[in-house]
C-alpha cells in the first residue's frame, strides 16, 4: 500500500467509501432494546462484505463504539444476536439510534483508521489508551552549517534525525545533559547563535564547542556529529574506543589540558552507559509489552530499547477494560499506542496475541519497513520481557494501593458533604481577572483516577451586562453556561451532515464550553415533563466545589434551581480567618457552614482540588492577557492579514500613525497596494 493510500493521509477520505457511509435512525433519547436493534438491522440491509470500520452513535450523535471488521456485514450482524451478547455491549445496542460506515481496502487499513478515530472520538465503550502525553524524543537538526541538538514534542517539522521514544521528559533531558557534555554540540536557537561575538555560559562549562564564535572549525564540529549519530545509533563502544586513543595521544603529545577534556566526555560516556537500568546489548531497536491483570484492572508496561539502550519504562492503565479480554485489550492499546509513535523494528510481547500478524502488517504498511511482533523464546531477550512483566505488576499494585487510598478519600467526601455514593466526578470552578479585565471562569474535573485534565473548561465572560469584577455575575454566567449544555445538550438533527476529517466522519455536535454570550434567562429553555429528567452521562457532577463563600453560593443555586437541576451537590470553599491554608470555611447551599481538622487527609484533599483550580484558572488568565497584549487595532481592518500588518507597523511605527495616514502615505508603505491602502483608509474614515 503507499504512503498517500494510509487512513491517517489528508486525502485519504476521498479513497474511503464515503458515499455509503451514513445511515441515520433517529430514536428516543432512552435505552431501548428494540429501537437499537432497529437501527442496526436498517445498516445491515445495505452492509457490504468487505472491510472497514463502523460508528455506533447515541440518540445525540455522540459515537458510543469504533470497530473494525473484515467483513462488516458479518461484524456488525452479531450486534443483532442479543442474548450472545455482554452486558456492556447490550447496553451498548440499547443506546444505539446511527451508525457511520466507512470501507477500506484491507483489514490493516481498517485496524489503523480504527485506532485513529478511537484516539479522536473515545467513546464510551472502547478500550481506551489513557494517556495524552506525547513521547519526547532528542533531535539533531539538520537545517544548519552547524547542527544543533535539542529535546522535541510533536510533530516532526525539522529536518534532521529523530532518535526516541523516550520514556519521560526526565529521561530525555538527563541522557541530552550528558551529551552535552560528550558531544560538545550547540543547543542554542539559530537566533541566538547569529549574534553572539563571545562564547556563553554552556563554552565556559565544557557543554559546548562554541561554533559560534569560531572555537572549532567545520571538519572538527562535523567530526563530532558524527560521534553523536554513531552514539545515538548504539555504537557506543566505537564512540568509547576512538575518544579512549584520542586521550592517550593527547597524554603521550603532553598536552594534558586536552587529556583531561577527552576524559571528561569519556566519563560523560560512561555515565550514559551506566544509567541504563537494563542491560540490552544485542537487541538493537526494541520495544518490550507486559500487560498485568487484577481486580478488573490492566496496567501495562512499555520497555523502549533504541541501538542497545534503555531509553526508559513507562506504565500505562487503560480504561474502560471491564467485560474485555486480555487479548482484545491488549490489541486495542498497542494500535492506539502506535498511533503517534513510530514502532521500533521488533515488538516483544510477553504473550501470544490473535491478531498480533494483523497488526505487524498495519504497522509495517503505516512505518513504510518490516516490523515483526514476537513472543521470545530464548537469550536475553526473554530475561528483558520477564523484567518487563515484573514491572507490569509491581505498578499495578501500586496503582491498586493509590486507588485504595483515593477511594478512602472520595468516601470521606461523600460523607462529609452527604453524597449517597463516593462522587466519580468532581468539578472545581474558580474566576481570574484582573480589576475585571481579561475576565474568564474555569472549570478542572476530578475523578477516581485524579485530574482529568482534558475534561478541563475555560469561560471567556461574555455577557456585556456583567460589570467588571464582579464575581457573582461571572459565576452565574459560567455556571448558566456548563449546566444549560447538560439539562437541554446539542442534539444531531435529521438534516445535520457529517463532515469527513481524515479517514472518518464526524458529526456535527457543538463542542462544550462555547455556547452564547447569556446568562440562564437567554438559554433555550430546559425540557420539561411529567418523565423528563436530565441526562446523567459520564459529563455528569456528583459534586459541585465553588471557590467562594455565601454571595457565589446564592448566585449559583439561584441559576441551577432556574435550569431544573436538583441532584447534584453544590458546596462553596471560602478562604478561613486570615486566608491561611488549612482554616477553609464550607458552605451548604441551606446555609451551612463548618470546617475541619488542619491536619484532615479529606482536607489536604480538598485543598489539593481547589489549588488546581487556582492554577488552571490563572495560567488561562495570564495566556488571554498576553494574547490581548499582542492584538493591534489593525486586527479589526478587513483584508489585513499578518504580513500587511507588519508592512504598515515597520513603515508608520504605531497603528495609531496608520489610522491618522493620509491615502497616499498609505499608498506608499511597502508591500501594500494601492487597493490594499483605499481599504485601510476606507475603515478609519468611513464617517468622514
Amino acid at each position: 500500500m503507499s504512503k498517500a493510500d494510509r487512513p491517517d493521509q489528508p486525502n485519504a477520505a476521498s479513497r474511503f467509501s464515503e458515499e455509503k457511509a451514513t445511515y441515520a435512525v433517529r430514536g428516543a433519547d432512552t435505552p431501548d432494546f428494540d429501537t437499537g436493534i432497529a437501527a442496526i438491522r436498517n445498516v445491515l440491509k445495505t452492509l457490504p462484505l468487505k472491510p472497514g470500520v463502523y460508528r455506533m452513535h447515541d440518540a445525540r450523535g455522540d459515537v458510543l463504539y469504533v470497530g473494525k471488521a473484515r467483513a462488516l456485514k458479518n461484524r456488525v450482524g452479531n450486534y443483532v444476536q442479543i442474548d450472545r451478547l455482554p452486558n456492556r455491549l447490550r447496553r451498548m445496542v440499547a443506546l444505539t439510534r446511527s451508525m457511520t460506515i466507512v470501507t477500506t481496502n484491507s483489514e490493516a487499513e481498517a485496524l489503523l483508521l480504527e485506532a485513529q478515530l478511537i484516539k479522536r472520538y473515545r467513546p464510551a465503550y472502547n478500550v481506551l489508551l489513557r494517556d495524552d502525553k506525547s513521547f519526547p524524543f532528542i533531535l539533531l537538526r539538520a537545517d544548519h552549517k552547524f547542527p544543533r541538538i535539542q529535546k522535541h514534542r510533536g510533530a516532526r517539522r525539522h529536518k534532521g534525525q529523530y532518535y526516541g521514544p523516550f520514556a519521560s521528559a526526565g529521561s530525555v533531558n538527563q541522557t541530552l545533559n550528558a551529551l552535552q557534555k560528550l558531544f560538545l554540540l550547540r543547543s542554542c536557537t539559530d537566533s541566538f547563535f547569529n549574534n553572539r561575538d563571545r562564547p556563553c555560559l554552556l563554552y565556559q562549562i565544557k557543554r559546548c564547542s562554541a561554533p559560534c564564535v569560531g572555537r572549532i572549525d567545520d571538519a572538527s564540529y562535523d567530526s563530532l556529529v558524527a560521534d553523536a549519530k554513531s552514539f545515538l545509533d548504539g555504537k557506543s563502544s566505537a564512540v568509547q574506543a576512538k575518544l579512549a586513543k584520542e586521550m592517550e595521544s593527547a597524554a603521550e603529545a603532553l598536552d594534558f589540558e586536552r587529556a583531561a577534556m577527552v576524559r571528561d566526555r569519556l566519563r560523560a560516556l560512561t555515565f550514559i552507559q551506566g544509567s541504563q537500568a537494563i542491560n540490552a546489548q544485542g537487541v538493537g531497536d526494541a520495544d518490550i509489552f507486559a500487560l498485568a491483570h487484577r481486580n478488573g484492572v490492566m496496567g501495562i508496561q512499555a520497555f523502549f530499547i533504541r541501538g542497545g539502550q534503555n531509553w526508559g519504562h513507562r506504565s500505562f492503565f487503560p480504561a474502560h477494560v471491564a467485560e474485555i479480554s486480555e487479548d482484545e485489550v491488549f490489541t486495542s492499546f498497542l494500535a492506539q499506542f502506535y498511533e503517534d509513535v513510530p514502532p521500533a523494528k521488533s515488538i516483544f510481547l510477553d504473550r501470544q496475541l490473535g491478531e498480533a500478524d494483523l497488526l505487524a502488517q498495519a504497522l509495517s504498511e503505516r512505518a513504510e519497513r518490516k516490523i515483526e511482533i514476537s513472543v521470545p523464546q530464548r537469550g536475553d531477550r526473554v530475561r528483558l520481557v520477564k523484567q518487563a512483566t515484573r514491572n507490569a505488576e509491581e505498578a499495578l499494585d501500586r496503582k491498586l494501593a493509590e486507588s485504595t487510598t483515593q477511594g478512602k478519600l472520595l468516601q470521606e467526601v461523600a460523607d462529609l458533604f452527604e453524597l449517597p455514593e463516593a462522587p466519580r466526578r468532581i468539578e472545581v470552578y474558580d474566576n481570574s481577572h484582573i480589576q475585571g479585565t481579561n475576565a474568564l471562569g474555569a472549570m478542572i474535573v476530578a475523578g477516581p483516577e485524579g485530574f482529568i485534565k482534558g475534561q478541563y473548561r475555560k469561560f471567556n465572560i461574555k455577557n456585556p451586562d456583567t460589570a467588571p469584577g464582579d464575581d457573582f455575575a461571572m459565576m452565574r454566567e459560567v455556571m448558566a453556561r456548563r449546566f444549560g449544555r447538560l439539562v437541554n445538550p446539542p442534539r444531531t438533527g435529521e438534516g445535520d451532515q457529517p463532515q469527513a476529517i481524515g479517514g472518518g466522519v464526524q458529526s456535527s455536535v457543538v463542542p462544550e464550553g462555547s455556547p452564547p454570550p447569556s446568562v440562564a434567562a437567554q438559554l433555550p429553555p430546559p425540557r420539561t415533563g411529567e418523565d423528563f429528567e436530565p441526562e446523567r452521562d459520564e459529563n455528569w457532577p456528583d459534586l459541585v466545589l465553588i471557590d467562594g463563600g455565601k454571595g457565589q453560593m446564592s448566585s449559583v443555586m439561584q441559576i441551577v434551581r432556574e435550569l431544573g437541576v436538583e441532584d447534584v451537590a453544590f458546596i462553596g470553599v471560602s478562604k478561613g480567618p486570615d486566608r491561611h491554608a488549612g482554616r477553609e470555611m464550607f458552605h451548604f447551599p441551606d446555609g451551612r457552614e463548618f470546617t475541619l481538622p488542619v491536619n484532615a487527609p479529606v482536607m489536604f484533599y480538598l485543598q489539593r482540588l481547589r489549588d488546581e483550580a487556582h492554577r488552571f484558572a490563572i495560567g488561562a488568565h495570564r495566556a488571554k492577557r498576553s494574547k490581548a497584549i499582542t492584538v493591534s487595532a489593525l486586527d479589526e481592518v478587513p483584508g489585513i492579514g499578518p504580513s500587511r500588518k507588519k508592512a504598515l507597523l515597520m513603515h508608520f511605527g504605531t497603528a495609531r500613525a496608520v489610522r491618522n495616514a493620509s491615502l497616499e502615505d498609505l499608498q506608499k508603505a511597502p508591500g501594500v497596494s494601492a487597493a490594499v491602502a483605499q481599504t485601510v483608509y476606507d475603515y478609519y474614515h468611513s464617517n468622514g
